[in-house]
């Protein structure tokens, strides 16, 4: 089976005061971004396109020195994740397969979840799989809700979970496997009917079970898969969760 790989990069770097897109922030003087494209690499995948968005011509910029082949989708505006996807569509027709979708600006992804997902997304005949992770503190995530055959029910935001639902520490990590027709067929379908007027990407899942069709959730062995950095104090965490775990 084929794969390939999105990663989300346009995001603003103004809250780590930076006039650089957020993926470019470094983690140990290396880019968010290329931690994870080092990530999805290892795990065997070549076909990799990133969405830009925010300053797009600093993510032309560093492309431009990778010593390897990386495709780019211009998202011009920025109206959320389920968006970000659909201006990579013409990515998704020509590539078909699976495709894993990933945020750039979460650095400690790494290939074994990346593979290992993978693998049970095809075992399963799973059309889409979302990456989670257990941990202590779930507060301010996606929750995942199961069936009782384990299949993924739901993901219900922290904000609009009831309170026996809270209590789930199974979170999203914001990534995830789709067999690419399934995400073709669901992507126009996505609508912004929310108070942020935008398109989430994890209403595809939602739209996909809706259809009947099977959804699954990965539990990865490592829980900092879920870390990301939206200003410089979380930044500096992952600095030094990186120094102390060894990270490269």
């Amino acid at each position: 089976m084929k794969k390939c790989a999105i990663i989300l990069a346009g995001g603003e770097g103004k809250r780590m005061g930076s006039d650089k897109p957020k993926t470019l922030c470094e983690v140990l003087s290396k880019p968010m971004l290329r931690w994870v494209i080092d990530a999805v690499r290892e795990a065997g995948i070549e076909d990799i396109c990133i969405v830009k968005g925010y300053r797009a011509e600093y993510i032309d910029e560093y492309v431009g020195t990778l010593p390897f082949k990386v495709e780019t989708a211009l998202q011009s505006e920025r109206l959320g994740t389920g968006h970000a996807v659909m201006m990579a569509r013409k990515y998704l027709e020509e590539k078909g397969g699976s495709v894993v979708i990933l945020g750039g600006d979460a650095p400690f992804v790494d290939a074994g979840t990346i593979l290992s997902s993978y693998n049970q997304h095809k075992d399963t005949a799973s059309c889409a799989t979302v990456i989670s992770a257990e941990v202590e503190d779930a507060t301010g995530y996606g929750r995942i809700v199961r069936d009782e055959e384990g299949n993924l029910k739901a993901i219900v935001e922290h904000k609009d979970a009831s309170e026996d639902i809270r209590k789930i520490k199974e979170i999203n990590s914001g990534a995830y496997w789709f067999d690419t027709e399934a995400l073709l067929s669901v992507l126009d379908r996505i609508t912004s009917d929310n108070k942020a007027r935008e398109y989430y990407l994890p209403d595809a899942l939602k739209l996909i079970i809706a259809d009947g069709r099977k959804a699954g959730a990965f539990v990865s062995e490592n829980p900092d898969v879920v870390l990301g950095a939206n200003d410089p104090a979380q930044l500096e965490e992952l600095n030094q969760i990186a120094r102390e775990k060894g990270y490269k």
